[in-house]
């Protein structure tokens, strides 16, 4: 076997640009298309506009479309702050109560991601919580993870479960991440306050795996009465649902 067929066995194993080949000093013309085309989709799943309404109907039940500080696209990407807050007319439409945890979809910097895999994300994870008293779900336009600390305070809700677009790679333009916090406070909660759950699409971390691993995470967070660093992620394997 040569070294370049070493290189081809690999790139099965993995979606990395590996084996790539060469045509001269540079690469053979159907790579360098593959890699403009895998670019040219990160674009697109950070630019497509998020049909809230869609994502909100296929998650069903009771189900609240809200708006951040940001405006509009330009104003997410140029001001993050901004997608970490609620505007002022969403936060009071928002009914505060008692509950025990929230669950918020926000379209993040992959509106493609959520539109192809937040809606059985979301039945997966209610299936795997039922036991929980759950908030009406939330969808926000224009959310960075932190806007489930805002969403959390202003429904009354002791945890909250953030699913966000994640920034697009140029081998995973739809991958979603979970953010789960105890008891977020606005402006206050930093990252370390939370765990995460990152590559949850069909070709990274399975749904149904991803719920199972949430699920673990927040029964020990309800436990514990905390998250982020101090909670570790430790669940035995037979939780999860494709080991």
């Amino acid at each position: 076997m040569t070294a370049h067929d070493e290189w081809a066995a690999l790139a099965r194993f993995t979606p990395a640009r590996v084996a790539l080949g060469r045509a001269g000093n540079g690469l053979p013309t159907e790579r360098v298309l593959e890699f403009q085309l895998a670019h040219a989709r990160a674009r697109d799943a950070v630019h497509t506009p998020f049909e809230a309404e869609r994502v909100a109907r296929e998650i069903g039940g009771d189900c609240r479309i809200v708006l951040t500080e940001a405006s509009d696209r330009m104003s997410y990407l140029a001001n993050p702050d901004l997608g970490r807050r609620l505007s002022k007319a969403s936060r009071a439409a928002l009914s505060k109560g008692q509950f025990d945890a929230a669950l918020v979809i926000a379209d993040g910097l992959s509106a493609t991601a959520v539109h192809a895999h937040a809606p059985g994300l979301v039945q997966a994870i209610r299936v795997a919580l039922r036991d929980l008293g759950w908030a009406p779900a939330t969808v926000v336009r224009n959310g960075r993870v932190a806007i489930g600390d805002d969403v959390a305070s202003a429904l009354g809700a002791e945890m909250v479960a953030v699913i966000i677009g994640e920034r697009p790679g140029l081998t995973s333009a739809d991958s979603l991440g979970i953010y789960l916090t105890f008891r977020p406070e606005p402006g206050v909660t930093k990252d370390a306050g939370r765990n995460c759950i990152s590559n949850v699409r069909p070709d990274g971390l399975a749904l149904a795996d991803a719920a199972h691993r949430l699920a673990w995470l927040m029964r020990e967070a309800r436990r514990l009465r905390l998250s982020g660093v101090e909670l570790k992620e430790d669940a035995p394997e037979n939780l999860l649902g494709s080991a």
